[in-house]
């Protein structure tokens, strides 16, 4: 037995499109910056974007360092070749070792892939900036539930198209698109630590998770998630904490309500027109 989610790649696709044309339209911008990683997810936020502001309008940036595998640098030039991506490459290995240089402690191996995170995040907004362009972020909806990315990392962008789609359904998406199977294929990773992948990190293949979480979405009762999937109750009841401990990730920091209409609150503006 399983959790079937349903998913529609044609409709993803005209969905994900239509909402990134408007939010450029509107912003009256030159376009967007995409941080390349090599995987699947900002493989599949790129050609999206491409597909809609052709490779004039799309910037996409790699910036690798000394943890990165090398199936990541294969990877991106294969994509940016397959696709006429517009893409510069820019190893921050050096910034990184002089920003360990003037840390008030020495980072662990946790801070330190933090670290790493939010370089990109600036590299990313500079170039944004200068360009004239929106940072589109490329997490998706599994890993935004969980906390699994860079507060103000990864997770620092001003759009993210794929916010909505579990990672199971970002490969079907990359299929639709002909994404490289290579990409598809290969093991998720941050590349942010030797031999790290982001599945022994969470402690959940994600197909399991993805079940989990669209029981939890569709309020299922842990017990039946549990049955239907099969899995644990306890990786049921893991996943839940890390949905409520990473609350803090998704949403502005808190602000005392003190007047009529609260910023991110209860005074929210339209996230598109039109």
């Amino acid at each position: 037995m399983t959790i079937e989610i349903p998913f529609d790649p044609i409709e993803a696709s005209t969905v994900i499109k239509e909402f990134i044309r408007t939010y450029i339209d509107n912003s009256g911008l030159n376009g967007a910056v995409v941080g390349l990683s090599g995987g699947v997810d900002s493989a599949v936020t790129a050609v999206l974007c491409r597909e809609v502001l052709g490779n004039k309008k799309i910037h996409c940036l790699f910036l690798p360092e000394s943890t990165t595998p090398k199936s990541d640098i294969d990877h991106q030039k294969k994509l940016i070749k397959k696709f006429n991506l517009k893409c510069y490459t820019k190893d921050i290995s050096q910034i990184v070792e002089d920003f360990e240089k003037v840390f008030l402690t020495k980072p662990d191996e946790n801070s330190l892939a933090n670290v790493k995170a939010r370089i990109r995040m600036i590299m990313l907004y500079e170039y944004a900036n200068s360009t004239n362009r929106l940072v589109c972020g490329t997490s998706n909806k599994s890993e935004l539930l969980i906390g699994y990315f860079t507060k103000y990392g990864d997770g620092g962008a001003d759009i993210q198209p794929i916010g909505d789609i579990y990672k199971t359904q970002v490969v079907k998406l990359a299929r639709y698109l002909d994404i490289p199977e290579e990409i598809i294929r290969k093991p998720p990773t941050a590349g942010l630590r030797y031999g790290q992948t982001d599945e022994d990190e969470i402690g959940i293949p994600y197909y399991i998770l993805d079940q989990i979480l669209y029981g939890l979405e569709t309020k299922m009762p842990l017990k039946t998630i549990a049955n239907k999937i099969p899995t644990s109750l306890n990786n049921i009841k893991k996943i839940k904490s890390m949905r409520v401990k990473s609350q803090h990730k998704r949403r502005t920091p808190l602000i005392p309500k003190i007047g009529v209409r609260t910023v991110g609150l209860d005074w929210r503006s339209p996230v598109q027109e039109g």
